[in-house]
């Protein structure tokens, strides 16, 4: 959620910045401010009917003591009717306050100054293309005929069990999934990142905390007898552990990573691009998220792709960098790095990764805090990246791999798959 004190005091910067999104706030805006120009109003004469009395209240004793009981209760009927007052000043303050907080949830991030215009995926910026996209002199299979053909993923059984966009891993499918998640996780904590197990499931303040609510309740699925919902990553239990912290900067940055299934209905999402691994409804994750102060968030974000380019490079996949224009933006992103992998049966890029800086955004619903070194009080900026996302790595993986009788593991994987090639 943006700051309302950067509307106060950035107003144009605010409304310009949001405009590389496509969007128009500049009602909102005006909105927001005569909202808080009423709420500031209403806390000023709030304040001053608290304080009346409390001095009033004081008095009173003092009168009683000297004998002057009708001053004495006339100053209680006073009392009484600045306690009355108050409490009207107290809804109406809270009042504005939701108003205020509900315009304010409904407005994205503001682009960082980086972020190039444009409305759709055509027009991110590619920054950063690394390794060599194979050709093949044989018939190259898509992934899900290679699965199929080597028996590592079963997508009738969960269409079966569950649906459509929950598949088996079998054999060495699942050892292979099971090894990227611990290759992934080995090498964050080299990086310095402290891992967790988090719960899957999370509350409405949790959702609100990372901003999956209220942008994004459909596509989350919700337990609905306990009103929980389950993770769409693990961002959200992670980044909310830090949630109402006042942490000390000399302990920024905090890194912490962990495992988890993630959960996402994809309502809408149909056709080829959906095939196999390309969107599933569960799929696993490792994730890296970041809690920094402010100077230093955006060095922190570029060791954060560093990180995610050093794993591409030991899986030996061919790959490159977009940053993402306004229009193709996360709600709570300030600026965004996605990852892409050739896919060579597809011929196409696949996205398998993102590395964001949310700036303040987050922080401000959560109210995550530091001490600078004057002791002034300021939000951290907090950071999240894929580090990977396993769906599609593994069709990276056997695509890219493929020969005409099998599939080659990259040599990092080795020992953690156990086993060198999948035939």
């Amino acid at each position: 959620m943006i700051e309302i004190s950067r509307i106060r005091e950035q107003k144009d910067e605010v409304v310009n910045g949001l405009k590389v999104r496509g969007l128009d706030v500049a009602t909102e805006v005006e909105q927001i401010l005569n909202l808080d120009k009423q709420w500031r109003t209403k806390k000023q004469e709030m304040d001053s009917a608290l304080a009346e009395m409390n001095q009033i209240s004081k008095e009173i004793g003092q009168l009683f003591q000297q004998g002057k009981k009708d001053e004495a209760e006339a100053a209680k009927q006073k009392t009484g009717e600045l306690k009355e007052r108050s409490q009207t000043l107290k809804t109406e303050f809270s009042d504005l306050e939701k108003q205020i907080n509900d315009l304010l949830l409904n407005i994205p991030n503001v682009p960082n100054k980086l972020v190039p215009e444009g409305a759709t995926e055509d027009d991110n910026e590619v920054v950063f293309e690394k390794g060599t996209i194979p050709t093949f002199d044989f018939n190259a299979l898509p992934h899900w005929d290679l699965a199929t053909k080597y028996d590592i993923i079963d997508w009738e059984m969960g269409v079966k069990v569950t649906g459509a966009g929950f598949p088996f891993y079998k054999n060495q499918g699942a050892r292979l999934q099971r090894g990227l998640i611990n290759f992934f996780l080995d090498e964050a904590i080299k990086a310095g990142y402290s891992e967790y197990v988090p719960p899957f499931v999370i509350n409405e303040d949790s959702g609100y905390g990372t901003g999956q609510l209220p942008d994004k309740e459909g596509q989350m699925y919700q337990v609905t007898a306990d009103n929980l919902y389950l993770i769409p990553t693990s961002e959200v239990p992670l980044v909310n552990t830090l949630r109402g912290d006042r942490v000390k900067k000399e302990d920024l940055p905090i890194k912490l990573t962990a495992y988890s299934p993630c959960f996402r209905r994809e309502a809408g999402s149909y056709g080829k691009d959906v095939r196999g691994l390309n969107r599933l409804h569960q799929f696993d994750k490792v994730e890296l998220v970041m809690a920094s102060d402010q100077e230093s968030s955006y060095q922190e974000l570029d060791k954060m792709v560093e990180h995610v380019k050093g794993l591409l490079e030991k899986l030996e996949l061919p790959y490159r960098i977009l940053r993402l224009c306004g229009g193709d933006l996360g709600v709570t992103a300030a600026i965004t790095y996605d990852f892409e992998v050739y896919s060579t049966a597809q011929e196409r890029w696949l996205e398998i990764s993102s590395c964001s800086n949310v700036e303040t955004y987050q922080a401000n619903r959560m109210k995550l805090r530091y001490k600078d070194e004057e002791g002034n009080t300021k939000l951290c900026h907090t950071l999240n990246g894929s580090a990977l996302a396993l769906p599609r790595v593994i069709a990276g993986i056997l695509e890219n791999h493929q020969d005409a009788n099998g599939i080659n593991m990259p040599k990092a994987l080795v020992p953690y798959v156990g086993f060198e090639r999948i035939q």
